[in-house]
């Protein structure tokens, strides 16, 4: 059966890969991107795999919550269900790392964003539908004070508190919800890939991107996920695994939805 699948950071990396096998499977691809000209490109190079495939576009920029919710509101007015919703978008290295707002960039897109997006598509996702969270291998305890702007960090430091982040709020979502909601999981979807990202925050070539891009679409498909809500797969062991140890502690993760919830109002 045809599934609707929404599918952000789709314009390149991981993202456009794991766009072109969903579509390619026959399903509905709803793509994001930040870049209009880009995200064209995407379409075409999906299309160009998937010819039959029926595919939409949506633009924002998810640093910026307006967009957010535009992007949100754009989906809900096309769409009264959803099937998945993978939050792929995510950034390692920017030229200005803090917003006007005074927050990082990468806490902003990495765990805000897809946590306001998320909540906003609920609705729309029945107890049978998915959301799968880009995690990462990379996860460091998660310091309040440079969430909420007020303490700047290192690039890979503000990224990994941002993966443990978005680990920790999927994991509460998945228990608040439990068996009414859809199941909710973390995915490392595998280390040093070759993606933009690791190569100009590395400078490495990576690992052959499929290996990322696979595993999302077997999250968003297949059985061995169907009971897996509130749990962490880590793409590099090729198993379920336990992420940082406070993704465990149900009250860090309950103080970080708090303060994720009064970020976003």
């Amino acid at each position: 059966m045809s599934k609707t699948i929404l599918l952000t950071g789709a314009s390149d990396g991981i993202g456009l890969e794991a766009a072109k096998k969903l579509a390619a499977l026959g399903h509905r691809v709803l793509l994001h991107g930040r870049n209009p000209n880009k995200l064209h490109d995407a379409m075409q190079a999906v299309q160009a795999e998937a010819p039959d495939a029926v595919l939409e576009t949506y633009i924002a920029d998810l640093s910026n919550m307006a967009d957010v919710d535009a992007l949100a509101a754009a989906i809900r007015e096309r769409h009264d269900h959803l099937d998945v919703v993978i939050n792929n978008a995510g950034v390692l290295k920017a030229p200005n790392p803090i917003l006007e707002s005074g927050e990082d960039i990468r806490f902003v897109v990495n765990t805000v964003a897809p946590y306001r997006l998320t909540k906003l598509l609920l609705p729309l996702l029945g107890a049978d539908g998915r959301i799968v969270n880009l995690s990462s291998a990379a996860q460091a305890p998660v310091d309040a004070a440079a969430l909420a702007g007020q303490r700047q960090l290192a690039d890979m430091d503000a990224y990994s508190q941002s993966k443990l982040a978005i680990t920790m709020w999927s994991r509460h979502l998945a228990d608040t919800l439990g068996s009414a909601g859809p199941i909710v999981v973390a995915v490392n979807p595998g280390s040093l890939l070759a993606t933009k990202m690791v190569q100009e925050g590395f400078g490495v070539a990576g690992s052959d991107i499929n290996i990322g891009a696979d595993i999302l679409v077997r999250a968003s498909l297949d059985e061995e996920f169907a009971d897996a809500s509130g749990a962490y797969f880590d793409n590099d062991a090729r198993a379920f695994g336990p992420p940082h140890p406070d993704a465990l502690d149900a009250a860090k993760n309950a103080a970080l939805v708090e303060q994720l919830d009064q970020m976003i109002g």
